[in-house]
């Protein structure tokens, strides 16, 4: 019998995780996929936001405005980059004031400190690059940024390290209430817990209506983006809102913490709950929009483009705790933006809950801190030669476009919850997603798989499932065969 059964391992089922580490609990987290981070976490637009959108009273108001004071501890326990950089909300007519004034409104009711309205003169000179119609903005001084899936990642090493167990490619089939707990079943295994927690996605419905008959459904929404080359990492310093719709916070162009810029999202309602396309259209509205923000978009420097789906409830809110007829079994569903503002505090949240609903003692063994693999591309000489000197791998660059070294590699592959895929090397260490997009670091990154978890390169994959690399025999080098090789 296992005290708490997690269901997800995005950045919401990871915090959960991390936070129930800090008490004396048998933990298991289940993620349906080959890896963690690998449904709504992976694409969004990683922004700490301030909390001036929330409708006040929301749960999404509440956790924003607490997970964005959390953020700063929590980013220094776990080795996380995270900036500062402020966020602007900007209307492109000076007939919107009154739209910024309700934001401002809003945003103190919420408790976001330090809101102000700014006009045109001060607008352009924080960003002389701004759109030549835009008119002012709302300035939101605690808007941040930070690299979604390394937050992710942290939060689950940490966890591991502290005695949470992960087990990936664990699909739950069913749940059902038992004498004393919950029975949660995957397609090769059958677990009996005590407590449960939904943090599923973009398939929480599923898991709640399996329950409960307070159901709610989740309906997808497609955002799609596109990334622009480094070279253009100074064009914003801020994250560039545009005024929101009922459909979400508008394109948004930002700088992301690794260098590359933001355009994105759309926000398109779907029906499929795998459908992470992109559309001629969609991309098409983000240029439109975006241009608003940032005139003469470099399209010849885009480095790619992909899409994300929302977890957008029918409840229009985060959907959190036990439902009154499924007692220990506690919900964290419906989690769109602000989510990953939010999971801190709703890690905390819940886990605290749990453990008072169970009785559990503290962890006095808990430790907070978790630290990041050393980034080859971040280090002075000095320290490059350092870090040769202790492990020769760092002198073997892997990825050129992102400067990213085996050593990284490999230690990404030996980490707690290590990568198991090419996405999964790319999400710890970028290997990958510079401007070559993979072209030129794939073929060694296979090969480091292979030699780390003793696999053949038939069975290594892009992103777990069928996503295979390599197909056919794969021939002999040319020493082995004595001769060369076309």
């Amino acid at each position: 019998m296992l005290d708490v059964i997690i269901i997800g391992g995005g950045v919401i089922g990871c915090a959960i995780a991390r936070e129930l580490s800090r008490f004396k609990l048998q933990v298991l987290l289940l993620e349906k996929t080959d890896d963690i981070c690998n449904g709504q976490s992976k694409a969004n637009t990683a922004i700490i936001h301030g909390g001036y959108d929330a409708k006040p009273g929301t749960q999404k108001a509440r956790f924003n405005v607490a997970g964005n004071k959390m953020y700063e501890s929590i980013c220094a326990e776990l080795d996380v980059p995270r900036k500062w950089n402020t966020s602007l909300v900007v209307s492109f007519s000076f007939d919107d004031h009154d739209k910024l004034e309700e934001l401002l409104r809003q945003g103190a009711v919420n408790g976001v400190p330090d809101l102000r309205i700014i006009g045109q003169d001060e607008l352009r000179a924080r960003e002389p690059n701004v759109g030549r119609t835009a008119a002012e903005a709302l300035l939101v001084p605690t808007g941040g940024i930070v690299c979604p899936y390394e937050l992710t990642a942290a939060f689950a090493e940490n966890a591991a390290t502290n005695g949470v167990k992960f087990r990936r490619n664990a699909e739950v089939i069913s749940v059902a209430k038992t004498e004393g707990g919950w029975r949660v079943a995957c397609k090769d295994a059958v677990y009996r817990t005590r407590a449960v927690v939904n943090a599923a996605g973009l398939y929480s419905d599923r898991i709640n209506n399996m329950v409960s008959e307070d159901e709610f459904h989740i309906h997808p929404r497609r955002g799609e983006y596109y990334i622009v080359d480094k070279k253009y990492a100074d064009v914003f310093h801020a994250a560039m809102f545009q005024l929101p719709t009922k459909m979400g916070k508008g394109i948004l162009v930002s700088p992301t913490i690794d260098g590359t810029v933001l355009i994105g999202p759309t926000a398109e309602d779907i029906d499929d709950k795998a459908d992470t396309r992109t559309t001629a259209e969609g991309l098409e509205k983000a240029l439109r929009y975006g241009s608003l923000t940032w005139e003469n978009i470099p399209r010849k420097d885009f480095i790619t483009t992909f899409s994300g789906l929302r977890a957008h409830s029918d409840k229009d809110d985060f959907i959190l705790g036990e439902p009154a007829d499924a007692p220990l079994f506690f919900n964290a569903g419906g989690v769109e933006s602000p989510g990953l503002t939010s999971s801190p505090a709703i890690g905390q949240y819940l886990a605290e809950s749990i453990a008072d609903k169970l009785g559990a003692a503290r962890n006095e063994a808990f430790d907070p801190i978790r630290h990041s693999i050393p980034k080859f591309r971040e280090m002075t000489m000095e320290e490059r030669a350092r870090a040769i000197a202790h492990n020769p791998d760092y002198a073997k660059v892997v990825c050129r476009c992102e400067t990213v070294t085996e050593a990284e590699i490999r230690e990404a592959i030996r980490r707690p919850v290590g990568a198991r895929t090419v996405d999964g090397i790319k999400r710890r260490t970028r290997a990958g997603m510079g401007r070559c997009q993979a072209g030129f670091c794939t073929p060694r990154t296979i090969e480091l798989l292979c030699e780390e978890l003793e696999l053949d390169p038939t069975e290594i994959t892009k992103c777990g499932g069928d996503s295979y690399l390599v197909q056919g025999d794969v021939l002999p080098n040319a020493e082995e065969k004595g001769g060369e090789q076309e």
